[in-house]
């Protein structure tokens, strides 16, 4: 809401900057309108009394052109006229016309000199003539500023409503996991910029919840390595004197002695049941929680591909960028959390968009064989100078974290795959991400044959050239 009032005060002001001047304007071009007419109407008995015509013309011109006055310098005015006799007299001392205010109005005064004789003819334009239609203008300007004001903040609701609901999603989610429900999770919406904020959330819910399954193992493997003690102390403790103090013929501290052997005993036997109900019960939780960590983690990630498409789409049309969708079609799912994939996904296509120049194709293709997923991404631009280094956390070539391929990298070594980076067939880099498909059983990782790529790689090619040698050589 503050920003509608922000954005509906801005609009305001450059409203009122616009339109001010514009009705100012308007106003001058009907005034100029007003003394035009009456310019025309002056010049018209002018041109008559130019021409020589006698009285009944000169009445016949007057009649025509809407009854102006003429007057005679030194004379009393005209009946009928509005100036002045001093108006009069100055305005035959001219060249040109002259427009004089009076009452009511203004006159135009045009003087007329034949054989000496000077003549001044006038019009008279009315208030109502010079600001005809004025209030008009200035109404429909007052509604135009109304509508871009309302427009501007019907647009700007329309546009923020999404970017406030995605970051009250976000802040809900972050006081919920704060509350520790770690199985909140959200779907990242609105700008960019607050998209990827859920894309983090996520993961870093994931991570938490990773975390304390950890912990929790970390518990039970401890408690668990408390067992071989505790049954060495359960076995000393048998092998001691009885604790029966029942005896009557028992010294006072031989009954000491065998109330600290029954307490000994009885503190094992208590520790013992302790770290059996630690171990059930951390062994259950940790058990809940792989189980719906793992139904949580598939995704189907042709379905992924589709929807952050659809979000790139958008700026790929605003920068001209010809690209294309492979393999897409197909459910193919992998055991990686959805928003973690997407993440990836982005971060490998943002660098696409970074770094390479407007207008340059790309594309982004799925394939999957022998257990294995390949998500490719390749691009028409300059490439990678430095593929190796640029693998490297941290490291970057083009001045950012460098941290967008080692995310892609650790996603894709969780499922046992890889990330390789390779000259593209469009001539720039080529992204590809081995992901182990979770409808099958993975083999050795290789990216060739996933992708559409024929060529071998170089080991291959060495390891090829040596079996083809003669001995000897």
């Amino acid at each position: 809401m503050r920003l509608a009032y922000t954005t509906a005060a801005t609009t305001a002001i450059a409203a009122l900057v616009f339109l001010v001047p514009l009705g100012w304007g308007l106003r001058s071009d009907h005034r100029d309108e007003a003394l035009a007419e009456a310019a025309q109407e002056t010049a018209t008995v002018a041109g008559a009394i130019l021409s020589g015509a006698n009285d009944k013309g000169v009445a016949a011109a007057i009649a025509a052109a809407g009854d102006p006055v003429v007057h005679t310098p030194g004379l009393a005015p005209t009946e009928g006229g509005r100036a002045s006799a001093a108006q009069i007299d100055s305005a035959a001392t001219r060249t040109g016309a002259s427009v004089e205010n009076v009452a009511g109005g203004v006159v135009r005064l045009q003087p007329v000199v034949v054989d000496g004789k000077t003549s001044v003819v006038e019009a008279f334009v009315p208030n109502a003539a010079l600001g005809e239609n004025t209030a008009r203008d200035w109404w429909l300007l007052l509604g135009l500023a109304v509508v871009l004001i309302g427009g501007s903040v019907i647009v700007v609701d329309r546009l923020a409503r999404s970017s406030v609901a995605s970051a009250r999603n976000l802040v809900d989610a972050a006081l919920a996991v704060g509350g520790g429900d770690l199985g909140v999770r959200i779907t990242p919406s609105g700008p960019r910029e607050l998209a990827e904020a859920g894309y983090a959330f996520n993961r870093m819910a994931d991570r938490l919840v990773t975390s304390r399954t950890d912990e929790r193992e970390l518990v039970a493997d401890l408690s668990h390595r408390l067992r071989t003690p505790l049954t060495a102390l359960r076995l000393d403790a048998e092998a001691l004197d009885p604790d029966d103090t029942q005896i009557l013929d028992l010294s006072a501290e031989e009954v000491d002695r065998r109330r600290g052997i029954r307490r000994i005993r009885q503190a094992i036997a208590s520790l013992d049941d302790e770290v059996n109900q630690l171990i059930n019960t951390t062994r259950q939780a940790v058990a809940a929680q792989v189980a719906a960590t793992a139904e949580e983690g598939l995704c189907d990630a042709s379905e992924v591909v589709r929807e952050r498409m659809t979000f790139w789409s958008a700026l790929a049309s605003d920068q001209e960028r010809q690209y294309r969708v492979l393999g897409a079609h197909v459910r193919i799912p992998v055991p990686v959390a959805r928003a973690e994939l997407a993440a990836v996904l982005d971060a490998v296509l943002g660098n696409v968009f970074r770094y390479t120049p407007q207008g340059t194709a790309f594309e982004v293709a799925l394939s999957r064989r022998d257990g294995w997923v390949a998500l490719r991404v390749d691009d028409a631009g300059p490439g990678i100078p430095d593929p190796e280094n640029a693998l490297r956390r941290g490291q970057s070539q083009q001045g950012s974290t460098g941290l967008g391929l080692d995310i892609a990298r650790r996603m894709t070594q969780s499922t046992g795959g890889s990330v390789s980076l390779d000259r593209a067939a469009m001539g720039g880099a080529s992204v590809v991400m081995l992901i182990a498909d979770a409808e099958a059983t993975p083999k050795t990782p290789s990216r060739f044959g996933l992708v559409g790529r024929g060529r071998p790689t170089r080991e291959r090619e060495t390891r090829r050239r040596l079996r083809e040698r003669p001995d000897g050589e």
